[in-house]
């Protein structure tokens, strides 16, 4: 590990603010799993003022992929309700940069993008459900099984055929991630999901992969995530949804945290539990 970096036993247990300053110290560069353990995670994306409020509108009329967390005020790179303090430009390890709805690089800071106009979105990821799931005494290890090659598999996520409600240029399928749940615990999980709508809320879906448009057949379909006879698949909203919407509408703009580079909120699993 090169000097000065930080491992992630380090930070596993230290308070958000404290991961957000090593990743703005460069003392951490890579993915945000199993960090600050018990607080948000969250997705990012930022667009030009005159599209927030049709993006926040898309927000609001679609909570299970897009949980609010957050906007900021047009032009500051500070989430005041849910990281004070904090600096959108330099708080996330990685982001990636879309223009007319292509990505063109991936970024490890944007202070010299960031424009006046610029408005924030952060939105419930469901990395929090491993802390829910483990505070409901559910190892969430037994959800992340991996396949047959034996390494870690990525949550696999697809697009589905439940459309979104839209709004102005933002329309589209709701991207959905699965978890492999024992049956005998399928409607546990769902419970104890359903407490925390702000990081995506309880399944959309539990069940038959084909009836959300997901086909078994094809050989990827759990992208290496192994399934055994005993196994239900479940499906959640994902917070990759907004990103395909606002690329699909080809806006000239937006920026977002890379995959599993999520943003460390100060918010904990009791400040959005209902």
């Amino acid at each position: 590990m090169p000097d000065g970096m930080l491992t992630r036993a380090e930070l596993g247990r230290v308070p958000a603010r404290a991961v957000r300053e090593a990743i703005r110290a460069k003392r951490w560069n890579t993915t945000t799993h199993d960090l600050a353990d018990g607080h948000i995670q969250a997705n990012l994306a930022i667009l030009p003022e005159r599209y927030a409020l049709d993006f926040m509108r898309f927000c609001h009329r679609n909570p299970k992929p897009c949980p609010l967390l957050d906007v900021t005020d047009t032009g500051d790179p500070e989430p005041k309700r849910v990281a004070p303090g904090a600096d959108l430009r330099t708080d996330l390890s990685r982001y990636v940069l879309y223009r007319d709805g292509k990505k063109v690089a991936e970024l490890r800071d944007i202070r010299d993008l960031w424009r006046a106009d610029h408005v924030a979105f952060v939105m419930g990821c469901s990395l929090s459900f491993d802390s829910a799931l483990a505070a409901d005494g559910i190892d969430p290890a037994i959800l992340r099984r991996p396949g047959p090659s034996g390494d870690q598999p990525r949550i696999p996520v697809y697009t589905s055929t439940i459309q979104c409600v839209p709004a102005g240029p933002f329309k589209g399928p709701m991207v959905i991630s699965m978890k492999p749940v024992p049956k005998g615990l399928v409607d546990r999980v769902a419970a104890v999901t359903a407490r925390y709508p702000l990081a995506h809320g309880g399944p959309v879906h539990v069940g038959d992969p084909a009836a959300v448009g997901v086909d078994p057949a094809n050989s990827q379909w759990t992208n290496g995530c192994t399934l055994g006879p005993d196994d239900v698949p479940m499906f959640w909203g994902c917070g990759v949804t907004p990103q395909a919407v606002a690329q699909a509408a080809g806006i000239p703009e937006m920026i977002t945290h890379a995959t599993g580079h999520m943003f460390m909120t100060d918010l904990t699993l009791a400040d959005i539990r209902q």
